[in-house]
């Protein structure tokens, strides 16, 4: 039952754009005690019909650039193959350790992001009066 509510979840946070792989992955680790290289390697497989349907529905609204999502989805493939490689070569441990560093840099990135916005609309505010 867990992971049915964990994939509506992840699936709710993936259609918004944020990231359900990394809910996934969490949860994964943390409440269902899966090894971490099963953990993201399963997540990949979450991601597919996921991205899927997002690119369907984000497409009839004409919200995708298809070029750049081309070229960057091409490129993809080659990083894909390189990360794997070396996930396969490290540790379980080490791999938690870069996955939770990557997650504290997204963290810095979106308070940083949301400061910037607020102090943006507070400096705009204060003009208009």
């Amino acid at each position: 039952m867990i992971e049915v509510f964990t994939g509506i979840i992840s699936g709710i946070v993936s259609g918004l754009g944020m990231g359900g792989g990394t809910i996934l992955i969490l949860i994964f680790t943390i409440f269902l005690n899966i090894e971490q290289h099963i953990a993201q390697a399963t997540n990949l497989i979450f991601f597919i019909p996921t991205a899927i349907i997002a690119i369907y529905i984000n497409k009839k609204q004409k919200l995708l650039d298809m070029k750049t999502g081309m070229i960057i989805g091409i490129s993809g493939i080659f990083g894909a193959v390189i990360g794997s490689i070396i996930s396969n070569k490290l540790e379980s441990q080490n791999l938690k350790r870069y996955f939770g560093i990557f997650l504290v840099i997204i963290t810095i990135h979106e308070i940083y992001s949301y400061i910037k916005l607020y102090i943006s609309k507070k400096t705009r505010n204060n003009n208009i009066k």
